[in-house]
């Protein structure tokens, strides 16, 4: 993501690195970017990735377009910072939000609801994660979201399954939920329960015991 990954206390604690965070800034700055966010947000809801433009968001948003320049520098860091607000709400959620996702399931439990939630977020910004996660060949694994994903998985297989290769078993959850194979999954019919049936089959194999 575009910006440094900081620590979000959760009950009194410090919890995994929230992605994306915006530091402290005046009223009036926060309305604008609020404004900008949701107007880009609005027009890839509507005409696609490619729709998104500096002026066409600043025009929506109203306000100049040196304000849409000065504060997301290009089409680029808008793109990111769109993904960095879901991000910051999924990481809340399964962080210090209600079970099954947040605290209070058994591991198993809040896994399959994280893979769930994962996939949830893919189908609602598909075009703007394929961007960012094959920008480069490592995008998606060089990005801080990921690396907060892999470590939460780490942290439920080793409560759920004692013993086992948990940074590889994290590894073989996420492979499936990348945008570009859900997105191909989905353009060869697949519907999001289908996905999802998948996913858990997939977690149901890792996580029972062994004979």
């Amino acid at each position: 993501m575009a910006s440094e990954p900081v620590e979000l206390p959760v009950n009194g604690l410090v919890g995994l690195p929230v992605v994306g965070l915006p530091p402290t800034e005046r009223a009036d700055a926060a309305r604008n970017r609020r404004k900008i966010l949701d107007a880009a947000a609005h027009i890839v809801a509507t005409a696609g990735v490619d729709g998104l433009s500096m002026e066409e968001v600043a025009q929506r948003a109203g306000v100049g377009i040196g304000t849409v320049y000065r504060r997301f520098g290009d089409r680029a860091g808008l793109a990111y910072a769109l993904l960095d607000e879901r991000e910051r709400e999924l990481q809340t959620a399964f962080l210090s939000g209600p079970p099954p996702l947040g605290p209070g399931a058994e591991p198993v439990e809040r896994i399959k609801a994280f893979l769930h939630a994962l996939h949830d977020r893919v189908e609602a910004q598909p075009d703007l994660l394929v961007v960012a996660e094959m920008n480069s060949t490592h995008a998606r694994f060089t990005g801080g979201a990921y690396a907060v994903h892999h470590t939460h998985l780490v942290t439920l297989l080793n409560q759920a399954r004692p013993g086992c290769d948990a940074h590889y078993l994290a590894d073989a959850l996420l492979a499936p939920l990348a945008a570009s194979t859900i997105t191909y999954q989905r353009l060869r019919g697949m519907s999001a329960e289908r996905i999802k049936s998948g996913l858990d089959e997939l977690l149901e194999g890792i996580t029972k015991p062994s004979t």
